[in-house]
C-alpha cells in the first residue's frame, strides 16, 4: 500500500514503490542526455564555426531596400551585379520581308504620338513598313511575346531617359505592351514626362525628358551686356556636372534604365543667336567650348553619376543614335525621305560616314563620342544604329497629321512611323532584359548552392 503524507510530517517508514522509482530514473536519463548534447553543440561549433543545416549570410551580401513592390527584397551578392551581356550579336545581320508578319498594335493605341502615327496619316505602304524582319547574323531575335514578358518582369519598373528618339521607343514599347494587358493607364509621376502603369502585372515604364541629359536653362540676354551688340538674344545655361531636375531623383526607382542623348547637340538646336554656354561646379567654363566639346564632357560626367547613383544590380543601358535619312539637304532645306525601299548596305558609308560630309553623318559621329565616354564603365551599349541605316522606308516624312507641319517643321526624316522600326528596336531591348534577368538568377541560384 502507498504511503501518503501531508504538511511537514514525515512518513515513520520508506514504502518503495517500483512505478515512481522508474519515472524519476527516466527524467535523470533525460536530462543527462541533454547537457551532453549541448556539450557537443558548443564544442562542435567552436572547432568548425557553423553547421550545414545553419545557413549563414555571406560576407559582403547587399540588402536592397524594396521599392515599389518590386523583387528587391532579396539579398543580392555583390558577385551577382553588373553581370557581362553580350549585346553586340544583334548588331550585325539583314531584313528579311516576311509577307505574313503583322504589328502587334495599331493606331488606336491610346499611347500613340499623333506625328508618329502613320496609319492614321494614311502613310502608303504601312503593311510592307511593318512586313520587315531584323535577323541577326550571329543569333535568333525573336518578336516580343508580350505577355511572357510582362510575366517574366513583375514587380518592376522600366525607365527611360532622354531625348525624342527615346520616346519614339518607349511609345512603341507601351504600345506593345498594352496587347497583354489592356487594362493600362497612363502614368505621370517621379518627374515623368509620360509613361504607363500595367495594374496586371504590376510594372511601370516611365520617361524622362532630358534632352541634354545635364540641367540646362535658358538665362536672358543682359541689355547692358555686349552680347546684344552681336545679336544674342540670351544664352542657355548648361551645368555639366548636374543631371537634369527630370531624373536626378529617380536613380533608385528603375530595375531597368535606358539612357539616350545626341539629337539635340548641333548649332540648328543651339544656333549663335541663343548658344550653350558650359559650366562646371557652379562656375563658367573657360575658353567658351564648342558644342561637341561641351558633349564630351557632359557625357563622362553623367555616366560617372550613373555609376555612382544607381544600384550596380540594376541594368543600365545606352541607346546608340538614331540615324537620319534626309536626302537632298536639311530638314530646313527641303531635305527628303519619301523612300519606300531600304538602302542598300554597300551605299551606307556614302549616307552616313563622316568622311564623306553628308548631312546625315551625325548618327556615327555621336556614337564614337558615346562609346568613348561609356568605355570601362557598366553601362552597355544597346547599339539599334547600323540595322536603322537601312530603313530609309520607314520615316513619317510627309504624312504628320498635321496639314502645315511640313510647311513649318519639313518632312519628319528622324523620327518612325508607329507601328515600324522601333517595334524591332523592342524587339532587341526585351530579349536583353530578359537574357540579364535569367543570368541574374542562375547566378543567384548558384550562390545558393
Amino acid at each position: 500500500m502507498a504511503s501518503s503524507y501531508s504538511g511537514s510530517s514525515r512518513p515513520k517508514y520508506f514504502h518503495f514503490n517500483p512505478n515512481t522509482f522508474l519515472t524519476a530514473s527516466s527524467i535523470s536519463l533525460f536530462l543527462m542526455c541533454c547537457m551532453l548534447l549541448v556539450f557537443i553543440f558548443i564544442s562542435l561549433s567552436s572547432l568548425y564555426g557553423s553547421f550545414p543545416f545553419l545557413k549563414q549570410v555571406p560576407e559582403g551580401t547587399q540588402f536592397i531596400r524594396p521599392v515599389h513592390g518590386s523583387n528587391r527584397d532579396k539579398p543580392m551578392s555583390k558577385s551577382c551585379s553588373g553581370l557581362p551581356l553580350n549585346l553586340s550579336k544583334y548588331e550585325e545581320g539583314s531584313w528579311i520581308y516576311d509577307g505574313t508578319k503583322r504589328p502587334l498594335y495599331n493606331e488606336q493605341c491610346p499611347f500613340q504620338r499623333n506625328a508618329w502615327n502613320c496609319i492614321k496619316n494614311a502613310r502608303p505602304n504601312m503593311d510592307k513598313i511593318s512586313g520587315w524582319k531584323w535577323v541577326p547574323k550571329h543569333c535568333e531575335l525573336p518578336q516580343i511575346n508580350p505577355h511572357l514578358f510582362l510575366k517574366s518582369v513583375r514587380n518592376m519598373n522600366i525607365g527611360f531617359v532622354g531625348d525624342s528618339l527615346n520616346e519614339n521607343l518607349l511609345v512603341s514599347f507601351l504600345c506593345i505592351l498594352r496587347t497583354a494587358d489592356e487594362g493600362a493607364r497612363k502614368w505621370k509621376r517621379k518627374g515623368a514626362w509620360r509613361g504607363a502603369y500595367f495594374p496586371k502585372f504590376n510594372v511601370t515604364v516611365g520617361y524622362h525628358r532630358a534632352v541634354l541629359l545635364a540641367k540646362y536653362e535658358w538665362q536672358p540676354a543682359n541689355v547692358t551686356t555686349h552680347s546684344v551688340q552681336h545679336g544674342v538674344k540670351g544664352t542657355y545655361r548648361v551645368d555639366v556636372d548636374i543631371p537634369a531636375d527630370d531624373w536626378v531623383n529617380v536613380t533608385n526607382y528603375y530595375d531597368v534604365y535606358i539612357f539616350n542623348t545626341g539629337h539635340w547637340w548641333n548649332s540648328v538646336k543651339f544656333p549663335k543667336e541663343t548658344p550653350l554656354m558650359f559650366h562646371k561646379e557652379g562656375k563658367l567654363i573657360s575658353p567658351t567650348l564648342r558644342i561637341r566639346d561641351g558633349l564630351h564632357i557632359v557625357l563622362q560626367s553623367m555616366a560617372s553619376y550613373i555609376e555612382n547613383t544607381i544600384p550596380r544590380d540594376r541594368l543600365k543601358l545606352w541607346r546608340t543614335q538614331s540615324p537620319r535619312h534626309f536626302y537632298g539637304g536639311e530638314w530646313n532645306q527641303n531635305g527628303s525621305c519619301t523612300f519606300d525601299t531600304l538602302l542598300d548596305d554597300r551605299k551606307l558609308d556614302e549616307w552616313f560616314d563622316p568622311k564623306k560630309g553628308g548631312v546625315n553623318r551625325e548618327a556615327r559621329e555621336l556614337n564614337s563620342i558615346i562609346k568613348y565616354a561609356l568605355h570601362r564603365t557598366s553601362i552597355h551599349q544597346l547599339d539599334l544604329t547600323h540595322l536603322s541605316e537601312l530603313r530609309a522606308d520607314a520615316h513619317p516624312a510627309l504624312w504628320l497629321g498635321r496639314k502645315d507641319a511640313v510647311a513649318i517643321w519639313g518632312q519628319d526624316c528622324m523620327h518612325w512611323c508607329l507601328p515600324g522600326l522601333p517595334d524591332t528596336w523592342v524587339d532587341v531591348l526585351s530579349a536583353v532584359i530578359i537574357e540579364h534577368l535569367n543570368a541574374k538568377r542562375r547566378c543567384l541560384l548558384s550562390s545558393d548552392t
